[in-house]
């Protein structure tokens, strides 16, 4: 939606305006949110001078990112590039060489309860208890997070019709499909209503009906407030969801920011723009040749 307040000109977010709990938001200056009183909105998921080391190879350098109440964020770059490793170490799943992140204020160093209590994660492969139930999965979950069991079962059940797992909530998770152990893993990563969530290639391997489900979901998860940051190779669903886009490559961000602002005032879609910057003037030739 479009901001309601005067466009200004060096603003990073293009003057988009997030609807945030009932909060109206809108950008300041420095491509940072203001409330309507004007007063600083932080970021959920905050990382400065994010790195990784593996003996002499750097594999994450120096990254950082930020996203705001109501947003979704697409984290884009090649194979290799750095993408999971940067989520892993925003999730607390890998200590960082060098860099702090924040979740909701808290240090995920030093303060990795409170910081992961409010966090989501969907891996892209997700391993899940296959000698559980969707339902026995869910009350783990609820388990981990310290749910009230009474709130958890009308949640779970809420979850389940959402994601369509409900006339297999009783069957082991071992037979599922890949898109359903997807769907499984989405719902215990939402029980908890996370500000933050993180998922890395949430669409591979779903069929469209599938995909399309949780494009709308995670729109409507944005749409209360929380913070959503998602890794995935399938551009288009990038353009079209996502608020921003970060491209890492080679464990660098090379480029962040709307689309409007990668396009630099071009008509370039955002395939163009990423093979333009990560795959060289070669990869972008070898594109237009195959359509």
């Amino acid at each position: 939606m479009l901001c309601e307040y005067p466009v200004i000109s060096n603003c990073k977010k293009r003057a988009r305006c997030y609807n945030a709990r009932n909060t109206r938001f809108r950008c300041d200056a420095t491509g940072g949110l203001m409330s309507e009183n004007n007063s600083s909105v932080p970021p959920i998921i905050e990382a400065r001078g994010l790195t990784r080391r593996y003996g002499h190879t750097l594999a994450v350098r120096g990254v950082d990112l930020v996203v705001y109440p109501g947003e979704i964020v697409g984290f884009l770059g090649p194979n290799g590039a750095g993408k999971t490793t940067t989520i892993k170490m925003l999730i607390g799943l890998l200590r960082p060489s060098a860099g702090t992140v924040h979740i909701g204020g808290f240090d995920l160093q030093r303060q990795p309860l409170q910081a992961k209590a409010l966090l989501g994660y969907v891996p892209d492969q997700p391993y899940l208890p296959e000698k559980l139930t969707v339902r026995e999965f869910l009350r783990f979950m609820a388990g981990l997070y310290q749910l009230d069991p009474a709130v958890v079962m009308q949640r779970g059940e809420e979850l389940l019709r959402l994601f369509e797992l409900t006339d297999r909530a009783d069957e082991l998770l071992g037979s599922y499909s890949h898109g359903m152990r997807q769907k499984a893993a989405l719902a215990g990563a939402l029980l908890h209503n996370p500000r933050a969530l993180f998922l890395d290639e949430p669409t591979v391997g779903l069929d469209p009906r599938s995909a399309r489900l949780i494009k709308v979901i995670l729109h409507n998860i944005a749409q209360q407030g929380a913070a959503v940051l998602m890794s995935t190779h399938i551009l288009e669903i990038a353009e079209r969801l996502c608020n921003r886009v970060f491209i890492i490559n080679e464990g660098s961000i090379i480029a962040s920011g709307s689309l409007e602002e990668l396009r630099a005032g071009r008509s370039d879609s955002l395939e163009d723009i990423f093979l333009a910057l990560t795959g060289g003037p070669e990869a972008a030739v070898i594109a237009d040749a195959l359509r």
